[in-house]
This record gives structure tokens, sequence and C-alpha cells, in this order.
């Protein structure tokens, strides 16, 4: 099979990755799981290198023969986030679909809370999780929120560019790292000249960029941005922690007047086998939440999340816990993905 009969396949079978490796035949993830496409034999040394280089153009390969992985999108059928990358010596890829249709809040079935710090006029929202949980999806559904209902203008830079957003009442700028910028930081302090209204950092990766979109956001802007980490408190800490101590207290007193939200979330196979499903923790910084920031207390927010539901509020396992009584999700599968399996259990008695 060459790529573009694997992806015909890939796409006819719903999978939502594709993975390549030498010695492996073509792996698909279907709700979570890796299967091996059985049609096709394990591919060689030649085969994989083959597959791979179809996806890239002259300069993309120059770049992968210097660096030795390269993130890009590639169009056919459907259209895939592909990072590509050396292990061993050899060629690998991994390929994330992405639908060509932006989808809405109502459509992931988010909590309300997803709408409402979307509508924020200004401020910090993160949206965190590991590789492979909605991010990506979470906070296109937020920005066609803003782009379905204001008149702003809008600029997202990401790394690759993923869902495609059409112009609808805002103005929207997409940027692709390497290809429109050389770096998240730069695109960052140029966005800021470009009269935003509300700007989209894919991933704050170093502190250059984390120290420009807090400092943005206190500055009267709405960031949106992600963070590979785990809930939403150890995300307040991943982002103080980056900086050196000496500049920590200044931070915390940022963090805590420009931070409007963090919405850290899961993905976890469905009951009826029929796809995945978000569990979502969202926590809001009230002015407690906020004092606990200043006062190097943010141990103390679990609590106030656990309590906070009239503030819209939830923690993971209260959303696990959700998910199982409704029957979405069965209880093991809700024990492995929670942090904190035995106050689930509780929860769930």
């Amino acid at each position: 099979m060459d790529l573009y009969q694997i992806i015909q396949k890939a796409v006819e079978k719903q999978a939502s990755d594709i993975h390549f490796a030498v010695g492996l035949p073509p792996i698909f993830r279907f709700n979570g799981q890796l299967l091996a496409l059985e049609e096709c034999p394990p591919l060689s040394v030649s085969d994989t290198e083959t597959v791979i280089l179809k996806m890239l153009n002259d300069d993309q390969k120059k770049k992968l023969e210097q660096q030795h992985s390269l993130d890009l999108t590639f169009n056919f059928i459907g259209r895939f986030r592909v990072n590509i990358f050396q292990e061993r010596g050899y060629l690998a890829a991994a390929l994330r679909a992405i639908p060509f249709e932006v989808p809405s809040i109502e459509k992931l079935n988010l909590p309300p809370l997803v709408a409402e710090l979307a509508r924020k006029q200004r401020g910090l929202i993160l949206v965190t999780g590991p590789t492979g949980s909605g991010k990506s999806t979470t906070l296109a559904a937020m920005v066609d929120l803003i782009n379905t209902e204001e008149a702003d203008h809008i600029i997202t830079v990401e790394d690759p560019i993923e869902y495609i957003h059409p112009h609808k009442k805002s103005v929207i700028h997409q940027r692709e790292v390497q290809v429109d910028t050389p770096s998240f930081s730069l695109a960052l302090r140029d966005a800021l000249r470009q009269d935003p209204d509300v700007i989209l950092v894919g991933e704050m990766r170093d502190l250059e960029t984390i120290s420009i979109a807090v400092t943005a956001a206190e500055t009267g802007h709405l960031v949106f941005a992600t963070l590979h980490t785990v809930d939403a408190v150890q995300t307040i800490d991943r982002i103080i922690d980056v900086f050196p101590e000496a500049q920590q207290s200044q931070v915390r007193l940022q963090v805590s007047l420009g931070l409007q939200g963090v919405i850290s979330q899961r993905l976890i196979p469905r009951a009826d086998g029929k796809g995945r499903v978000a569990a979502i923790e969202g926590l809001v910084v009230t002015p407690a939440v906020a004092n606990l920031i200043r006062e190097k207390k943010t141990h103390q927010i679990y609590s106030l999340l656990e309590t906070g539901s009239r503030e819209g509020m939830i923690s993971m396992n209260q959303s696990l816990a959700e998910l199982c009584k409704n029957r979405i999700v069965r209880i093991n599968d809700a024990l492995t993905y929670s942090g904190k399996p035995e106050l689930l259990k509780r929860l769930l008695l």
C-alpha cells in the first residue's frame, strides 16, 4: 500500500491517528486503542522512507535532514497534523486527523464554563492536558464562539496550524511557526503590535513566550494558550516555576491578576465503544483563588476547586464521577485516568 491508500483506509475506519515505523505495518488508533492495519505487511526501511517523504516538499526534506524532526500539516481526503522524527537512525511519523469543520462547544458537549471563559473580555485562559487530550479542539471551539459572536481581531500562533477558521464576525489571522514566523515568542511580540483583541498561543514552551503571554493578558488582551500539565493547580505552579526565583513573587502577582481560568482535560473511552469523551476539570480564578496564588498556597486551591460549583468549577474526579453515573464511561476507565482514584471511589459510593 502507498501513502494515499493507507490514509484512505484510516479515513474509512475513522481512525484518529496513524503511526509509521520500521518493522511494523501502519498502526491506527481507534477509540484510544492502537491496532495494526492487518492487510498491510510490516514496513521495511525503504517502505517507511517512501511513505513518509511523499508528504514533504524539497524545503521540508532539507529541514528534516538538518533537524531530524519536523512538524507540518498534510491534506489528502482529510487534514492531518504530522510529526516526523528519527529513532535509532530510521524515520518514523505520527499523523493526527483534524476535521475540516471547526466543532462547536455544544457539539463537543463541553461544560458551560468553557463558553463562559471564552466570553471573557481580557485575561489569560489556559487549556491543559497530555498530548492527544483534545486541547487544540477545545481551543478551536472557544475561538469559533468568539468568531461567531464578536467582531474582534483574532491572531493565532500555531505549530502547525490545525483547524482553519473562516472569517465570520471576526477577522482571524493564523500564523504557523517555521512558515510565517521563526518562533512562538517572536510571533507573540509581533501580535502585540497588530491591534489584537484575542491572541491564541498554540503552546507556551519557554520562559519568553510565557512572560509575553502573561503580560499581554495583564495589559487588556484575551489570551488563550496550552500547557502539558496534568491538572489546573499544577498548571499555575508550572508557569511560576519557569521564572528565576528572584522574579517569582512578581509573576505570582501578575498571574493572580491576569489568569481567568484553567481547563484541564482527558479523553476517556466511551462505555459504548463509540469514540472517546472529554472529562473536564475547570478552575475559575475567583478572589479567593487569586489570593492563594499570591500567598504561595496553590496546594489549597484543590479544596476551592471541589467546592466551587456555584462559580462553575468542577474537579477532574467530579467530572469522572458524573460520566460514570450517567454510564457514559466505565468505572475502571475512570479510575485509570483519575489522579486521585481513592477519592473518586468515595464519590461513586
